[in-house]
């Protein structure tokens, strides 16, 4: 019998030293990897926001991973919602 995955949606806010340092291109890396589909975007406070969508255990590791980012982000705090997939992404991609 073959397994269920549970698949769920995650909106990131990542605060600190977050833009100038590759973490929108290391994020939709991260993700691709991940296979989790979304996007990532500078916000205008400094902060970057990321959503995405996938299995639960990949969107954890997201998660985990924006805690510290590329080298050269200085990650001060990350907020995590989470909600029911909505299945409207193809890939993974930066917003502009």
């Amino acid at each position: 019998m073959e397994a269920l995955t549970k698949k769920a949606r995650v909106h990131v806010k990542v605060c600190g030293r977050v833009q100038g340092v590759y973490f929108r291109a290391s994020t939709v890396e991260q993700g691709r990897r991940l296979g989790l589909s979304g996007w990532v975007m500078n916000c205008a406070d400094g902060s970057v926001e990321v959503a995405a969508e996938g299995e639960i255990d990949q969107l954890e590791q997201l998660v985990n991973w924006c805690h510290h980012g590329p080298p050269g982000a200085q990650v001060k705090e990350v907020r995590a919602q989470w909600e029911a997939p909505k299945e409207e992404f193809r890939n993974f991609y930066i917003k502009r």
